[in-house]
């Protein structure tokens, strides 16, 4: 099961900023002309030989002159008309303003976007450089589209499933053309990578939104999950198995950290593989509204079987008897279950992500999903109508990787492949080097 919207705050975020004008436009209510008068009024002449003395202000990190301000000639109403028809006719770019890029200001971060479409979510990050190896998020977006559905049946995208998700798609393309954006990848993994059409939709996608994505494989999803995972894996830690249960493919990646840790976790994978399943196949296959404790275990076989096929799956077990080997799962099944683990009342991911279980927490609360029904898991506030049928088909792909790979110690990220394209994308564009101070440029 996908991971969700991580919540942020746009207050705190920084997404609510001021609105700054276009080139060529007037703001006519309380804006540039109306503060420009205002000040002209209240001005007196001064007295003769006297020094003007340039009143100034501050505007977001930028000068601002009154006397400038006054100067500045007035668009007429033709010009604005031929400026607005310009504005309209440019055609859109996958990524910046229709308007053009605005000019940077001095010490103004770099804004970078991740965009993830599953097979159930469609998800975007927007994200400023923080501190060395981290960022803040002052954007997210997320929606359950389904793009899967039904996929397994009949090897292709539906009308519908494409629909959603190319509406879910305008929004994150209108929120990409807000900002200017320095950095992007904008992915589709594994609904387009097995449809038959995979390829005819991202043209539509490309035709209706204005954005280019990538289908990319197996291996990529696997090491940019891992990527995004690397601040919730602790420095006395010796193995680690992380999984990403997704809607129609599993990522499992095996990570030996025993010996000299380099800055990048994706570079101590040992081993990896993609199981075609997912919380959607596998929901479709065996039924997910109604699951007895029977069919729950026909899925669990199931999935145990692909994982036999697993040549490098003993690769950690020279680590697995220590204390500084667990598993790290990253995906919406187990978030799910750390929030009705901790009774929560509404999904909390500040309280999630990162958190600790041990093996009797899990088994109690796989337990106490197979004992409700689906209108159960509907009413709980972390399941919800979206996941309800999707629940216990992720809980089994989940028993099936504890029984391959036992440990008392479970960690649950609610973050993952967005986070470790964020993390590739700053690194590359080399953020955190010297001459950067606090996510700022010196």
């Amino acid at each position: 099961m996908d991971d969700r919207d991580i919540g942020v705050d746009a207050s705190a975020a920084g997404v609510g900023r001021a609105f700054r004008p276009l080139a060529g436009q007037e703001i006519r209510s309380g804006g540039v002309n109306d503060i420009s008068s205002s000040v002209a009024g209240q001005q007196s002449s001064p007295p003769s030989g006297t020094k003007v003395k340039r009143r100034r202000k501050r505007k977001r990190g930028r000068k601002v002159f009154a006397r400038d301000m006054e100067t500045a000639p007035t668009q007429d109403k033709s010009t604005a008309t031929q400026t607005a028809s310009a504005i309209a006719a440019e055609p859109a770019h996958p990524i910046l303003p229709r308007h053009g890029p605005r000019k940077p200001q001095q010490n103004e971060l770099p804004v970078f976007a991740a965009l993830d479409l599953g097979t159930n979510n469609c998800r975007l990050l927007v994200a400023v450089p923080g501190r060395p190896g981290q960022f803040r998020v002052i954007d997210a977006f997320s929606r359950i589209v389904r793009l899967g559905e039904g996929l397994g049946a009949s090897g292709r995208l539906s009308e519908a499933a494409m629909t959603r998700a190319v509406e879910a798609l305008k929004v994150c393309g209108d929120k990409l053309r807000m900002r200017k954006i320095e950095s992007a990848r904008l992915v589709a993994t594994e609904a387009c990578r097995s449809a038959a059409n995979g390829e005819e939709f991202l043209e539509r996608v490309s035709r209706e939104t204005a954005l280019t994505l990538e289908i990319i494989d197996r291996k990529t999803e696997a090491r940019l999950a891992v990527s995004g995972c690397g601040s919730l894996v602790e420095r006395d830690t010796h193995g680690v198995v992380l999984f990403d249960i997704g809607g129609g493919s599993s990522e499992i990646a095996l990570i030996d950290v025993s010996g000299h840790r380099s800055p990048r976790l994706a570079s101590h994978i040992v081993a990896w593989t993609s199981l075609p399943v997912g919380v959607v196949t596998l929901a479709e296959k065996f039924g997910g509204r109604h699951v007895s404790r029977q069919t729950f275990q026909a899925m669990v076989e199931h999935v145990g079987g692909l994982l036999e096929g697993f040549v490098d799956r003993n690769r950690l077990n020279h680590l697995r008897a220590g204390e500084r080997f667990h598993l790290l799962g990253t995906s919406g099944t187990v978030t799910t279950l750390a929030g009705v683990h901790l009774e929560l009342d509404r999904y909390d991911r500040r309280r999630v992500d990162g958190l600790w279980m041990d093996g009797g927490s899990v088994d109690r609360m796989i337990d106490k999903l197979l004992g409700w029904d689906f209108q159960q898991r509907v009413g709980n506030a972390c399941i919800g109508a979206d996941r309800a049928d999707l629940v216990l088909a992720g809980c089994a792909i989940l028993e099936a990787i504890r029984a391959q790979w036992p440990s008392d110690r479970l960690r649950v990220a609610d973050r993952g492949l967005r986070e470790g394209i964020l993390s590739e994308l700053m690194g590359d564009a080399g953020v955190w080097r010297r001459g950067w101070r606090g996510g700022g440029r010196a």
